[in-house]
């Protein structure tokens, strides 16, 4: 397996996505995932924001990864598709997004659905709704050969029922899912059986603990959560996390865990990669 992690572990640290680079050569990691940016900020402009802007050409930017030896896992378009401005919005962000990850070397984008109930539109129209964009963004992947991801983060993808038709959508190899170990946690939603239902579905994680205190406060009430303010092993989701990743094993999974933690500029993700690593060794699953 892949070990990683998201640039969003250094959001508060308002690092560039350089200095994420540097991170992960300094402490021998070798796949990272951001996300990506459709148009111009002033925060990422001045380097306070480690995440990727379309704009900046990819071929340049997987050159200086190489002169790192990082590469992508995956990266990050998750715009919300549920809502109203999902077709409007999400979608051509999600095709540009796609055709950019091919030609920088990332296998994957990643994809979600809103937070909450969307506003305006019954459950099943926003399902009609999501299956319609799924279909044009489908076509451009196949076009280019990336795979889309389908996230549990909201409403409809930490409900399992729900996931499984999103992922019968459009019939393509390209179309799979991102496990997120913490979100299907925080929903209220066992993560082991999550995963065994959509084992053969699974083509990149998110590994994420949750602490004792927010699962005290919100778990049952919220359906996704940014990032863990606890390093991965500190927290209750731990266990499920150890047994996820035996059951991805014996399915022969062998692509990206890319960490999501509070970065602390660095400590707490440290300790998140050594905690993995050292999990990892000890169910004796291979990993790079």
């Amino acid at each position: 397996m892949k070990i990683g992690f998201h640039t969003d572990a250094f959001n508060s640290a308002f690092w560039s996505f350089e200095n994420s680079l540097q991170w992960a050569q300094k402490n021998d990691v070798h796949f990272i995932e951001c996300g990506l940016i459709d148009g111009v900020s002033w925060i990422h402009g001045l380097g306070y924001q480690p995440h990727v802007a379309l704009y900046e050409d990819p071929m340049l930017l997987r050159r200086k990864m190489d002169s790192y030896g990082v590469s992508f896992s995956s990266v990050d378009a998750a715009f919300p598709l549920s809502g109203l401005d999902g077709p409007l919005r999400g979608v051509p962000y999600i095709m540009k997004s796609i055709a950019w990850a091919a030609q920088v070397g990332a296998p994957f984008v990643d994809t979600t659905d809103g937070l909450h109930k969307p506003e305006g539109l019954s459950d099943d129209e926003a399902m009609e709704q999501m299956k319609r964009s799924y279909g044009q963004i489908m076509e451009v992947a196949e076009a280019h050969g990336v795979g889309v991801n389908i996230e549990p983060h909201g409403y409809f993808t930490t409900n399992p029922d729900q996931m499984e038709r999103m992922l019968d959508f459009v019939d393509s190899p390209l179309l799979g899912m991102n496990l997120d170990t913490g979100n299907t946690f925080i929903a209220g939603q066992d993560p082991v059986a999550f995963t065994a239902r959509f084992v053969d579905r699974i083509r990149h994680v998110h590994i994420k603990d949750v602490s004792q205190e927010l699962a005290d406060a919100v778990r049952g009430g919220q359906t996704g959560i940014a990032l863990s303010h606890c390093a991965i092993g500190d927290g209750v989701n731990a266990d499920n996390i150890r047994q996820i990743l035996t059951l991805l094993h014996e399915n022969g999974y062998d692509g990206g865990l890319a960490i999501e933690c509070e970065g602390q500029a660095g400590p707490m993700l440290e300790k998140s990669v050594a905690w993995l690593r050292a999990t990892l060794d000890d169910l004796g699953i291979p990993h790079e």
